[in-house]
C-alpha cells in the first residue's frame, strides 16, 4: 500500500509519467450474460415467438389502418420495421453467442469423448492380453475335465491289464499237464490228520 501510495505521490509530482486514468469498468459475467442469451435464442426459435410476433403485428396494422383516431404509425408503418430492425440487430448476435457457447460445449463433449474413448481401447487392449495370459496359464494348468479323462484312461488300462492276467493265468492253467498224483497227495497228506490217535 505505501509503495502504491509513493509511486502514486511521486508520479503525480513527475512531468515525464503519465497518469493513470480511472475508467469506469462495466463488470459482465461471462457465463450469466451467455446464459440469458442462450435463453433468449432458444424463446425467437419456438412457436410460442412465432405466433406471439404474428399477432402483435396483425394487431400493429390493424390498428393503423382501420381506427383512424389511433393511428401511431400510417401506412408505409416505419414505426413497425423500426421495431423489426433493432428485433434484428439484437437477435443475430444474441443467436451468434448462443451457437459458440453450444459450440464450446460440442467441442468439450468431443474431447471428453475422445479421451474416454482412448481410455476405453486402452483398458479393451488390457483386458485382451490378460485374457490371453489366463488362456496360456490355464492351458499349464490341469483342468477338472482334463483328469478326469486321464483317470478314465488309467481305469482302461487297468481293466484291460486285468483281462489280459486273467487270460493269461488261464492259458497257463490250460497248458500245464494235470498230475493225477498231486490230488491223492493232498489227500495223503490230508489222511493222517484224519486218523484218530492212538494211546
Amino acid at each position: 500500500m505505501s509503495d502504491a501510495r509513493t509511486r502514486r505521490a511521486t508520479g503525480s509530482q513527475r512531468l515525464d509519467t503519465p497518469r493513470d486514468r480511472r475508467r469506469l469498468h462495466l463488470h459482465v459475467d461471462p457465463e450469466a450474460a451467455g446464459r440469458v442469451s442462450e435463453q433468449i435464442a432458444r424463446f425467437f426459435g419456438t412457436v410460442r415467438y412465432l405466433a406471439i410476433q404474428t399477432i402483435v403485428v396483425f394487431v400493429w396494422i390493424v390498428l393503423n389502418v382501420a381506427a383512424v383516431k389511433l393511428r401511431w404509425d400510417p401506412y408505409p408503418f416505419i414505426l413497425l420495421n423500426l421495431a423489426f430492425s433493432t428485433q434484428a440487430a439484437y437477435a443475430a448476435p444474441l443467436i451468434l453467442l448462443a451457437q459458440n457457447r453450444q459450440e464450446n460445449r460440442d467441442r468439450v463433449s468431443m474431447e471428453e469423448d475422445r479421451a474416454r474413448a482412448t481410455q476405453t481401447k486402452a483398458d479393451t487392449e488390457f483386458l485382451a492380453r490378460e485374457l490371453a495370459a489366463l488362456r496360456i496359464a490355464v492351458g499349464e494348468v490341469a483342468t477338472r475335465d482334463y483328469l478326469r479323462r486321464e483317470l478314465d484312461d488309467i481305469r482302461e488300462l487297468l481293466e484291460q491289464t486285468a483281462v489280459a492276467r486273467h487270460a493269461i493265468d488261464e492259458s497257463d492253467a490250460a497248458r500245464r499237464p494235470r498230475d493225477p498224483g498231486a490230488d491223492s497227495g493232498v489227500q495223503l497228506q490230508r489222511a493222517p490228520l484224519d486218523r484218530p490217535q492212538d494211546g
